[in-house]
């Protein structure tokens, strides 16, 4: 992929190699600018994207641009910028949020990590386009969420050396953590559910981690996932670096690794939000994009229907209620896209605001609702994020409910929310 230009190199001293990387990579035009004029630049230019070739010295002109990027982002007028920051590993980045690659990496890994950093940038530009061409014919498009990306974001910590209770703990105070202690249950937990970043500590040997990497490298899905590998044998990372831009070995700890592999799950994240959001577009607005199910208005408008065509043909119609005791709005907000990937095209849900999830299963009758309810319970079970384990552990009551041919919406729900079944 080729860069589409403009790019602001930001150093106080000639970085020629970084120019001529760029330009190598198709990118025009690029601008150099030192660190007291990076703001100006910024505005002037309105590039692509941003290089930081080294950091800043003036934590104040750091804290400038932070400021300044932030602000484009908070206006909601123009696509994100990302910034990738070449570092040394011992160095701390300018700023926190920025992508980070080796002072010591080639070329052509920069213009790769940035091409992957373009595509999320593209995407934020279709939905800002999408949104404008609704708001101009005066339409209400939906919000996209201004929270931190990284609230919602899953990463996989797969390992099983002395580092991964430490790689565990580190991971699971920011985002949400599933853990794997064999390659089997990394594979399915990248098959099963929406995966931001991937870190793989010790204890495995070299040919365990390169059949993962293989796997990765070889599915598309996985492209620009964030991947860290902590220590590894030199050689054995390096040779998948091509396939997978954003992946990074690091030597120096599993605190450092985290503090690598944060902003690309950030990135990563907000790319998946985006997904949803254009899906949500797409559906003008009947889908809710943060969990990928129909909204509340959508799903009594579906469900009223539903209803409807029910009692004309007389055919089956359940609905269950999924409700999460222990669980958080984080863990619900994971179970409702997960659930939106285990629903039938025929079948439809939402979450609603006590945080459980209301799912109707049409020309459904009440045995096989019940297999099928129980089935997303388990997948659900052995699937979710876990709490704070202060909380205990997740268990997901089900409710169900059928129409009865004397029944209406009220009555309908007024069962499912009273008549408990066992989860």
């Amino acid at each position: 992929m080729a860069l589409q230009g403009p790019f602001v190199v930001v150093a106080d001293s000639p970085a020629p190699d970084l120019v001529e990387a760029l330009r190598a990579a198709g990118a025009f035009p690029i601008v150099e600018s030192s660190w007291a004029e990076a703001t100006d630049a910024l505005t002037s230019v309105q590039p692509e994207g941003l290089l930081l070739a080294e950091p800043s010295s003036d934590r104040k002109r750091a804290a400038a641009l932070a400021q300044a990027l932030a602000h484009r982002l908070e206006t909601g007028n123009d696509a994100f910028i990302p910034v990738l920051a070449r570092l040394r590993d011992d160095e701390a980045g300018s700023l926190p949020e920025a992508l980070t690659i080796s002072a010591g990496a080639p070329s052509e890994r920069i213009a790769q990590r940035f091409a992957a950093a373009l595509r999320i940038r593209a995407l934020h530009g279709t939905v800002l386009r999408r949104t404008r061409t609704l708001a101009s014919r005066g339409e209400l498009p939906p919000e996209l969420p201004r929270t931190d990306p990284l609230e919602e974001a899953t990463v996989l910590v797969a390992g099983r050396g002395r580092s991964y209770p430490e790689l565990a703990v580190t991971v699971g105070e920011r985002v949400g953590l599933v853990g794997a202690l064999s390659v089997e249950t990394a594979a399915r937990a990248l098959n099963a559910r929406d995966i931001d970043g991937m870190v793989i500590g010790d204890g495995f040997a070299p040919r365990v981690i390169e059949a993962m990497l293989t796997v990765l490298a070889e599915d598309v899905r996985f492209r620009d996932l964030p991947v860290a590998v902590l220590g590894g044998q030199v050689g054995v990372v390096e040779q998948f670096a091509e396939h997978l831009p954003n992946l990074e070995r690091v030597t120096e700890g599993p605190v450092r690794l985290v503090e690598r592999v944060l902003p690309f799950v950030r990135l990563r994240a907000y790319g998946e939000r985006l997904k949803r959001m254009l899906k949500s577009l797409d559906a003008k607005g009947m889908i809710d994009p943060e969990t990928g199910l129909l909204v509340h208005e959508a799903f009594w408008r579906d469900l009223n229907r539903a209803v409807d065509d029910a009692d004309k043909r007389g055919v089956g119609l359940s609905i269950a209620r999924f409700s999460f005791v222990h669980g958080d709005r984080r863990v619900s907000l994971d179970a409702a896209r997960l659930l939106s990937r285990l629903m039938r095209q025929v079948d439809f849900a939402c979450r609603t605001i006590d945080n459980s999830i209301f799912a109707v299963f049409t020309e459904t009758d009440l045995r096989e609702a019940h297999v099928i309810a129980r089935r997303i319970a388990s997948i659900l079970k052995h699937t979710m994020l876990e709490p704070d384990s202060r909380c205990g552990n997740i268990e997901t009551a089900i409710t169900l409910a059928t129409l009865k041919p004397t029944d209406n919406v009220d009555s309908l729900l007024a069962r499912v929310v009273n008549e408990a079944v066992a989860g």
